[in-house]
């Protein structure tokens, strides 16, 4: 755990990405199996723990310390785990880690064997946390973890709380994890991305390639996750539409198919596997291919066009999906491109080969669940332009611009695919409530609740924002608000209607959970026009005119 933890600690005073490369690579070219595996998971977040959550360590802290201070702290540190991982009180003894850790409940785990770390003889290593952590249940947790938490100084303490809870937040990414994983072994990148979603933690068959102990491992049968290709954001810049296509951006969620080895799996842009909230799409795909396209669902259940995000949002993040969410929000895919098809892998052929296969293959394919993402016909790139600004479809967030003779490939390459993201709409709204922000803006009122004015006179909330702020005005809007306070609920400020603050959004949508009925796609700050009044702010009947 102390070499864990020693990653952490330089992991987040490191800002050169370069170094954050050579720090992680060099901890997995040194350190044994499992301990790397579960390391490189937990700095991805590739796995949890469900019976470890963050109300829970709250429960076991105040078990230990007085709430009121953790309360206080928790503001002023601005992270669960490091504020738990300080208060910790010491034990009055530190024992050699052997015996079983929480003794008489599930979870118990043998430090009895040899270490697979840095650590030394004795010391609490990764593998056995995740062990500990894994068996434990909503009952055991809590003795579990602090039975850890006991044989740990401040330092392991705050690496056991990050490897439980999740949320790093040491500024890396999957895909700079990938990159080190390739740096550390001298392997292709684009290998590791493949292999990456279908092995599971610890990755051991990945390390062991990786090391030139063992082949590559075989994915013929394994229904595996390709990674997208990306977009850069088209900027000033104007594209010639003889060698660019131009297609809608959707907004939904960016999804992968794969049916292979007998299984259909669906797979978010990050790689991670979400066929449990769709299993109509998941019924419905039993091709042999891969396809990459937007999930959206539909306008009404008799097969209308696609419906907003807010519409999506209902669906997303279940585990288990009801025979009435089928009914009120079908789901399906507009197919944007296809990667592989009967065994051929596509990804290395231009555009235009793809798109001519995959128009013939979407046929294949039920019209219920699938359809085809249409090339827009324009002119010109002044008439793209035109067509752009008059879409206010609800499910059309901008346009794609897709290079004719580019194949797929991994990640952001420049001068291949451009997004072109429609303006975004803006309203004056009134702050009314804010709360403090988590790490580095932990000090800060950073979190903004803002309205708009009913016909009636009365300010009613309308969304939230907690970007679009230059650490200058986030200064002064803090200074604001502590000045202003009228009202307090909990860690929840009420403040004077006296600011406005000009908020752009994506879109707007009918909401029947927020009192205002309206709910903002991707609200944040635009700016802060403190010569205008509260009274000069928006009605409600203005934000209702833009619903799509």
């Amino acid at each position: 755990m102390k070499a864990f933890a020693a990653l952490i600690d330089r992991l987040i005073y490191t800002r050169s990405r370069n170094s954050k490369l050579a720090l992680i690579a060099d901890y997995l070219k040194h350190t044994s199996d499992p301990d790397r595996g579960w390391v490189i998971a937990a700095l991805t977040e590739s796995f949890d723990f469900p019976a470890v959550k963050s109300a829970m360590v709250r429960t076991l802290l105040a078990t230990r310390v007085d709430e009121e201070l953790f309360r206080l702290s928790r503001h002023f540190v601005g992270d669960t785990a490091e504020t738990a991982a300080l208060l910790w009180p010491e034990p009055n003894k530190l024992l050699p880690f052997r015996g079983r850790v929480g003794v008489g409940v599930a979870g118990q785990l043998e430090a009895d064997g040899p270490t697979t770390s840095r650590e030394g003889e004795g010391g609490l290593t990764v593998s056995q946390a995740v062990e500990a952590l894994s068996s434990a249940t909503r009952a055991t947790a809590p003795a579990i973890l602090a039975s850890l938490l006991d044989r740990l100084d401040a330092d392991g303490r705050y690496a056991l709380l990050k490897l439980a809870l999740g949320g790093m937040r040491v500024g890396v990414s999957a895909r700079l994890a990938k990159q080190a994983f390739a740096q550390a072994f001298d392997v292709p990148v684009d290998d590791v991305e493949e292999l990456w979603h279908a092995i599971p933690p610890p990755y051991a068959p990945l390390f062991a390639w990786g090391e030139g102990q063992a082949e590559r491992p075989d994915l013929a049968d394994v229904a595996f996750f390709r990674p997208f290709m990306l977009a850069h954001p088209l900027e000033d810049a104007t594209v010639d539409l003889a060698d660019y296509a131009a297609e809608w951006k959707w907004d939904g969620i960016r999804v992968q198919i794969v049916h292979g080895g007998g299984q259909t799996r669906i797979y978010s842009r990050g790689g991670e596997e979400i066929s449990a909230a769709f299993p109509e799409l998941v019924a419905a795909f039993d091709q042999d291919a891969v396809i990459d396209g937007e999930l959206l669902v539909r306008g009404d259940a008799q097969g209308g066009e696609a419906a907003s995000f807010n519409a999506l949002q209902q669906r997303l993040g279940r585990k288990t999906v009801s025979k009435k969410m089928l009914a009120e929000y079908p789901a399906f895919v507009r197919v944007y491109d296809l990667l592989a098809v009967d065994g051929n892998d596509l990804r290395p052929l231009p555009w235009t080969e793809r798109r001519r296969r995959l128009e013939t293959f979407v046929p294949r394919l039920a019209d219920s669940h699938f359809d085809l993402s249409q090339v827009i016909e324009a002119a010109d790139f002044d008439d793209l332009a035109e067509r752009r600004a008059g879409a206010r479809d609800a499910a059309i967030e901008g346009v794609m611009l897709k290079r004719r003779d580019a194949p797929y490939v991994a990640g952001r390459r420049a001068g291949l695919w451009y997004k072109w993201k429609r303006d975004p709409l803006t309203a004056d709204c009134v702050m009314m409530y804010a709360q403090r922000g988590n790490g580095r803006r932990a000090s800060f009122y950073s979190d903004y609740t803002f309205g708009c004015w009913s016909d009636d006179g009365e300010l009613l909330p309308v969304g939230k924002a907690y970007s679009g702020f230059t650490d200058e005005e986030l200064k002064w809007l803090d200074k604001f608000v502590r000045d202003n306070t009228v009202g307090r609920f909990g860690p929840v400020r009420e403040v004077e209607k006296s600011l406005v603050l000009e908020v752009a959004f994506d879109s707007i949508h009918a909401s029947k959970r927020h009192k205002s009925g309206l709910a903002m796609r991707l609200p944040r700050n635009a700016r802060n026009p403190r010569d205008k009044t509260a009274e000069e702010a928006d009605r409600i009947a203005t934000l209702q005119a833009m619903v799509t």
